[in-house]
C-alpha cells in the first residue's frame, strides 16, 4: 500500500499539471507556516497593548530576538541535519542508524540546550546592553531573556525533534505540534500578562510552557508505537561517525539563521544611538510584519521544492522549468500584494502591535522604508529555493550571505554617514540591499541555471 502511495506520488511529481500540484503542496505548508508566525508574534501583541508601558515594553522583548535567532540557529544546526540524514538512512532500508542519528541528535539538543541557557544567564545583561538596550528598556529585556532561555531545553525540543516526525512522513502530527503551542500560547499570554498582571515575564513564562507541552507531546510521540523510528535509550549516546555528516549539514542553515541574530543586534545598536527607544520599537514592528509575509512566502517555496528536486533528478528540464516559472509567479503575486497593503495602510498593521502615538507616528514611515522594495522579494525566494531543489547549496548560501552579511550590515553603519536623518538612513539599508541582492540573484540565476537545464537536456538526447 506505502509503495502504491509513493509511486502515485511521484506520477504526480512528474507527471500532474504544475500549477494545480504546486498549489497542491504548498497549501499544508502554508497552513503550518502561518499556524507558526501566529506562535511567534501573539505575545508581541498582547504586550504592545499593555496600558502605559506597552511601547517600552514592546521595545524590551525586541531586543530580545538575538537570542531567540541562536536558540534557534542551534537547533538547525542539530535537527536540520539531522532529520535528512536519517530520512537518507530510512530510504536505504537501515532505520536502526536512522534511530542512532536521530538519539544522537536528541542528546546534542539536551546538551547545547543546557549549556545556552548557562550563558544566557551569566552573561544575559552584558549581552542586552551590546543588543542596545537603554536604562528604560533593560528592565523589561532581562526578565523575558531569562525565562526565556531558561526554557531552551523546550524550545529545542519542539522545533527541533518535530523535524524528525515531518521526515517520516507524519505531517498531521507535525502539524498538530505546532497547533498545540500555538494554541497554549494564545490562552495563556492573556492570563499570564494582564490575569496575573505579570507583563513581560508573563508572556515569556506563556511561550515556555507552551513550547514544554509541544516538547513533551513530541517525545511522547516518538516514543510511542505510531512512529517508525523511535527514540530508546540504547541510541542516546551520540557517535561522532554519525554527527560528523550531521553536523556538516546543518552549517549552512546554521549560518543563515545565526546571521539574522547579528543583522538584529546591528539593527538595534545603530537605531538606539540615532533615535532611541522609540526608533528601536519601530524596529520591532517592521521586522515583526516582515515576519508575516516572509514565513508564508516560504511554504510556498518548501511545496516547489519536491516538484523541481523530482523532476531534476528525472533530467525533465522542462517541468524543472515549469515549476520555477509557476514559483516566481505566485511568489511574486503574493509579495506585490502584501507590499501594496503595507505602503497603502502602514497603520493598520502597526496597530496590530501598539497604539501609542509617537511610536505609530515614527512606525508608520519606517515601516514603508523598510519594505519598499518588497514587491521584488519573490524574485530572491524563487531563486534561492530553486537553487537548494536541483542541489545547489552553495550558490543559495551565497546569496543569503551576499543581502544580510555583505550589503545590509556594513549598510546599516555606513548609510547614517551620509544622511542627515540617521533613522532613515538605518531603515533605508534594508531596501538598498534587497535590490541590489534581487538583481544579483536574477544574475546569478541566469548564469547556474542555464547551464544546469542544458546538461539536462543534453542527457535527455
Amino acid at each position: 500500500m506505502n509503495n502504491q502511495t509513493n509511486q502515485g506520488m511521484s506520477q504526480q511529481l512528474g507527471t500532474a499539471p504544475v500549477g494545480k500540484l504546486l498549489l497542491k503542496l504548498a497549501a499544508p505548508t502554508v497552513v503550518a507556516q502561518l499556524v507558526n508566525l501566529l506562535y511567534n508574534i501573539v505575545d508581541r501583541i498582547y504586550i504592545g497593548h499593555m496600558p502605559q508601558v506597552g511601547a517600552l515594553a514592546l521595545t524590551g522583548v525586541g531586543l530580545c530576538f538575538p537570542v531567540v535567532y541562536l536558540i534557534s540557529a542551534f537547533t538547525m544546526l542539530v535537527a536540520q541535519g539531522g532529520a535528512p540524514r536519517a530520512a537518507i538512512a530510512m530510504g536505504e532500508g537501515d532505520n536502526g542508524r536512522a534511530e542512532q542519528i536521530m538519539g544522537g541528535c536528541f542528546t546534542c539538543l539536551v546538551a547545547i540546550a543546557v549549556a545556552l541557557t548557562g550563558l544566557f544567564w551569566l552573561f544575559g545583561e552584558q549581552l542586552l546592553w551590546i543588543f542596545g538596550c537603554s536604562e528604560e528598556t533593560i528592565v523589561y529585556a532581562l526578565p523575558y531573556m531569562r525565562i526565556y532561555s531558561s526554557g531552551s531545553l523546550f524550545v529545542m525540543m519542539a522545533l527541533g525533534m518535530n523535524m524528525f516526525v515531518t521526515t517520516q512522513g507524519f505531517a498531521t502530527v507535525s502539524m498538530r505540534t505546532v497547533l498545540i503551542g500555538a494554541v497554549c500560547n494564545i490562552v495563556l499570554d492573556p492570563i499570564f500578562i494582564y490575569g496575573l498582571d505579570m507583563g513581560v515575564e508573563g508572556a515569556a513564562l506563556a511561550t515556555v510552557i507552551s513550547q514544554a507541552v509541544s516538547g513533551i507531546w513530541v517525545v511522547r510521540f516518538l516514543t510511542g508505537k505510531k512512529t517508525t523510528l523511535r527514540l530508546r535509550k540504547n541510541t542516546l549516546r551520540p557517535s561522532w561517525r554519525l554527527m560528523a555528516p550531521v553536523l556538516a549539514l546543518g552549517v549552512s542553515p546554521f549560518v543563515m539563521q545565526s546571521t539574522e541574530a547579528l543583522l538584529n543586534v546591528s539593527f538595534n545598536a545603530s537605531l538606539q544611538r540615532y533615535g532611541g527607544d522609540v526608533a528601536v520599537g519601530a524596529m520591532t514592528i517592521a521586522s515583526t510584519v516582515m515576519q508575516m509575509v516572509w514565513i508564508p512566502a516560504q511554504g510556498l517555496g518548501q511545496g516547489a521544492q519536491p516538484i523541481i528536486s523530482y523532476n531534476y533528478g528525472a533530467r525533465n528540464a522542462k517541468r524543472v522549468k515549469e515549476a520555477f516559472f509557476a514559483l516566481l509567479k505566485v511568489s511574486c503575486a503574493f509579495l506585490v500584494s502584501f507590499w501594496l497593503l503595507v505602503q497603502l495602510f502602514p497603520r493598520f498593521f502597526i496597530s496590530i502591535f501598539n497604539s501609542d502615538p509617537q511610536l505609530v507616528e515614527t512606525a508608520v514611515w519606517t515601516l514603508r522604508v523598510y519594505t519598499a522594495v518588497l514587491g521584488m522579494f519573490g524574485v530572491q525566494m524563487s531563486v534561492q529555493q530553486t537553487f537548494t531543489a536541483i542541489g545547489k547549496a552553495k550558490a543559495s548560501l551565497f546569496i543569503a550571505c551576499l543581502r544580510k552579511v555583505i550589503l545590509l550590515i556594513p549598510l546599516i553603519f555606513l548609510l547614517p554617514l551620509f544622511f542627515e536623518n540617521k533613522v532613515l538612513a538605518v531603515f533605508l539599508a534594508e531596501p538598498v540591499s534587497d535590490f541590489i541582492s534581487v538583481t544579483a540573484s536574477a544574475i546569478t540565476f541566469y548564469f547556474v541555471f542555464r547551464p544546469a537545464m542544458a546538461e539536462l537536456e543534453k542527457g535527455k538526447e
